[in-house]
């Protein structure tokens, strides 16, 4: 179990290096506070790489993943069209939004688990998953992927910090219609 949570951490976290989730990491950093963030990346990571050692498990590496490319492409250009309207808080709403973290661990977990939805970081755990041990795989490629994004939210914090608050949503914007574009032209090519 030791060597499969070892290398499937070094392999998820190297692949997670400038991968689309890690700077989606950043744009939501740049706008959350962190911990919600890393929070939801977690709970998304985990369900996510729990379904793709399950399947390596079962089916090993041989899914095609066309479909779901293309369906969180999709996801990802509302997600884009969402951020680009923006959302107007009233008072009370900025007072409550201050209060509780809930928006950005809902926002980032679904956010994220779509991401991850035929990733190259999917496909390596269930490839790790069909040859090694299926718990040290899901141990180790969770915490690769959670170590690797919040590297990401630590430099989103600090351009959050620096950064107007439209700079933050045109930038999030043109992040999520780059990402949904990939993902639609991966799952039909």
């Amino acid at each position: 179990m030791l060597s499969a949570l070892i290398l499937s951490f070094g392999v998820i976290f190297v692949a997670e290096l400038g991968d689309k989730s890690q700077l989606m990491a950043l744009a939501f950093a740049a706008r959350y506070k962190a911990w919600p963030v890393l929070l939801g990346i977690s709970i998304a990571t985990a369900v996510t790489h729990a379904i793709s050692v399950g399947i390596g498990a079962a089916l090993g590496a041989n899914l095609p993943t066309d479909t779901i490319a293309v369906v969180a492409g999709v996801a990802f250009l509302l997600f884009a069209a969402w951020t680009w309207r923006g959302d107007s808080l009233d008072d009370d709403e900025v007072e409550s939004a201050d209060r509780s973290n809930r928006n950005a661990v809902v926002a980032a977990s679904v956010a994220f688990f779509l991401a991850e939805l035929g990733d190259k970081t999917m496909l390596a755990t269930i490839t790790l998953a069909s040859k090694e041990g299926v718990l040290g795989t899901w141990i180790g490629s969770t915490l690769g992927m959670v170590a690797a994004d919040a590297l990401a939210i630590l430099v989103g914090q600090q351009l959050g910090r620096r950064l107007p608050e439209r700079a933050i949503r045109v930038g999030a914007t043109i992040s999520f219609v780059v990402f949904g574009v990939l993902l639609v032209l991966e799952g039909v090519r």
